[in-house]
């Protein structure tokens, strides 16, 4: 069984609107080139109980759940205090993480050309970006070695954290999805089908599509427009799921949509 894949978002900048959440269609688009679909997502801001909640939540749930920003180790910095309060164990500073922030902090010093003082209280404090739920796994940063961290919860689901810039973000979520997930990449196993429907009203079709997800094992969506450029009002209305069993539960909404008078417009396949 594919697990399903989750998101949070995490920063009071986001709900406030200071800055635009890019995530959501990065990590849809990133599960999408590997045949996989993100089944929810939630954006909480700098609470410590929310972040917890939303992360206790994540830990039980079975799923696969990538969560952005948070974890660097500034005042308004909680998820990985968050990450340890949910999971129930202390926080601890991880060898591999302090070995990479300290090869970072050599790097920063040498292009500055200063000499490196490891006990100098701002590269002490640069540590506490390694401290970790006990029991994590790293996630390595190509962009500047400071990594971020996977842990796994008792109900099944597995978090992985990385911060909430997108230029390290999102190459580490492409490196956890092929490192740690690779089995699960399927290739050409997912489609969509539809047809645009003038005419009709969703309270009238709905029988027709319960029907379909009864008999097939596929998912039916439904998108109403009332103002569209080209189409005007009409239902965008279709099926999702395995090519293979696209196929057969199209034609059966084909044919109960030709049941029910109704008059069909273009018809649309995406398949990835």
């Amino acid at each position: 069984m594919t697990p399903d894949f989750g998101l949070i978002i995490v920063g009071d900048e986001i709900l406030s609107g200071k800055r635009q959440d890019k995530h959501l269609s990065q990590v849809i688009d990133l599960l999408k080139r590997r045949g996989l679909s993100l089944s929810w997502c939630r954006i909480v801001g700098d609470d410590r109980a929310r972040i917890t909640g939303a992360l206790r939540d994540a830990f039980a749930s079975g799923d696969v759940v990538f969560s952005c920003g948070g974890i660097g180790a500034t005042p308004d910095d909680h998820t990985r205090q968050c990450a340890a309060a949910a999971l129930g164990v202390e926080l601890a500073l991880h060898p591999e993480a302090k070995a990479l922030i300290e090869e970072r902090m050599r790097d920063v010093a040498a292009e500055q050309g200063v000499p490196f003082e490891p006990n100098r209280p701002d590269n002490l404090h640069r540590y506490n970006m390694g401290v970790f739920p006990a029991g994590a796994d790293i996630i390595p940063n190509p962009y500047n070695k400071i990594p971020g961290f996977s842990c796994q919860g008792a109900g099944g689901g597995a978090v992985h954290f990385v911060p909430g810039f997108p230029v390290m973000a999102w190459p580490m979520i492409e490196w956890v999805l092929d490192h740690r997930y690779a089995h699960l990449h399927r290739a050409d196993s997912w489609q969509e089908r539809s047809v645009i429907v003038f005419g009709a009203m969703e309270a009238a079709l709905t029988p027709l599509m319960e029907a379909l997800e009864a008999r097939h094992p596929v998912k039916v969506f439904s998108l109403p427009s009332v103002d569209h450029p080209v189409h005007g009002r009409h239902i965008e209305l279709g099926v999702k799921g395995e090519p293979g069993a696209v196929a057969p539960a199209y034609a059966d909404l084909l044919e109960g949509l030709r049941g029910h008078g109704a008059q069909l417009g273009p018809e649309m396949v995406r398949s990835h």
